[in-house]
Formats: structure tokens, C-alpha cells, sequence
């Protein structure tokens, strides 16, 4: 598995969650998490949600940290929503290090009662891929100021949450090559 961080800011639209994004940028060809920061402006047509697109939400952020989640074992639906659901299970246990109030509801955390994160997971043909927003700055839902961080905590926190993340399947890799498999009875 690779993990990056990109240091400049990119915009997420919707189209990063397409399969073979993280080869496109980088000529990643293996399962990948790629963290970066910029605006948030979902289009329609890459909506993956059919609840959201039916009823015409928009999912907007003049700036949010974005996490591109890919793998390629499965194409299993069910397998991609468990892992987003580690995935945001582990973004609460680190932004709990510095904010207690955090709630997990489902894929969704929340900060005194706002909603701080976007996430989808889907699949292809080829790989599962999940996209996790966390906002910076929101008027109107939960952001860092919320949690008590500013502008200097981001690059630390994309880092931090990135690599929770790589460690977590670096570390399931390990124990697939130690277990041996049951017995019939």
C-alpha cells in the first residue's frame, strides 16, 4: 500500500474518486491512500449518492482536507462501506486527541451537533475506492475551529490520519501471513 501526502492544494470534485485516479496523478498501481487539501464543489454528474443527487444537495467547502481511498482485492460493495467505516472510526480516534465531543454516526462525524465530514465509498470493475472530506473552514457546519485547531494543525493532521490508515492495512497484511486457516470438524 502506498501513502502520500500532497503538499500543494488540488480541488476535489467528484472525479478523484474514479478508478485508476491515484496511477493517473502519480503512477500509484498498487492500493493507495493519497491526503490532500482544497475546495470541495461535488458536480451532479459525479455524485455518487443517489439519495443526495435525487434530492439535489450540494456538497460544498471553500477548503476541507480530502483522503482518496483505493484497493484493489475486491469489488465488493459491502467489504469498501467496512473499510470506510474503519476509515472514519479512525479519523474519530485521532481528532478525539484533540476534541473529546466527537460523534461517529455511521460514516458521518459530528462536532457539537454539526456535521464535520462528507464520505462516499463505490466500486468498479477494477478497485473500491472511498473519499473522506474533513472541513477546515465552514460557516455554517463543523470544522477545525470547532475542534480547536487552526491553519498550522492541517498538514500534521493529513499526515497523521493518512498513516493511521497504512499502518492499520500494513499491519492486517501481517496477520493474514500468520494465521493459518481452521479446521473442518
Amino acid at each position: 500500500m502506498k501513502c502520500l501526502v500532497l503538499d500543494e492544494k488540488m480541488d476535489y470534485d467528484g472525479s478523484q474518486i474514479s478508478s485508476l485516479w491515484a496511477y493517473n496523478l502519480e503512477d500509484i498501481q498498487e492500493d493507495s491512500i493519497i491526503a490532500f487539501r482544497g475546495v470541495c464543489d461535488v458536480k451532479i454528474e459525479h455524485m455518487i449518492d443517489l439519495e443526495d443527487k435525487k434530492q439535489g444537495d450540494i456538497i460544498f467547502s471553500t477548503d476541507m482536507i480530502h483522503f482518496i481511498i483505493e484497493h484493489f482485492d475486491s469489488s465488493d460493495l459491502k467489504l469498501i462501506y467496512s473499510r470506510q467505516r474503519l476509515f472514519t472510526a479512525i479519523v474519530k480516534e485521532v481528532l478525539s486527541e484533540y476534541h473529546n465531543d466527537i460523534v461517529r454516526q455511521g460514516d458521518d462525524l459530528f462536532v457539537n451537533g454539526k456535521k464535520l465530514t462528507v464520505s462516499i465509498a463505490s466500486t468498479s470493475a477494477v478497485s473500491q475506492k472511498i473519499h473522506f472530506g474533513i472541513n477546515v473552514v465552514h460557516d455554517f457546519y463543523g470544522s477545525f475551529e470547532d475542534l480547536g485547531l487552526g491553519n498550522d494543525d492541517v498538514a500534521g493532521l493529513m499526515d497523521k490520519i493518512a498513516k493511521r490508515y497504512y499502518n492499520e492495512f500494513i499491519d492486517i497484511e501481517k496477520d493474514l501471513r500468520k494465521s493459518r486457516p481452521l479446521d473442518v470438524i
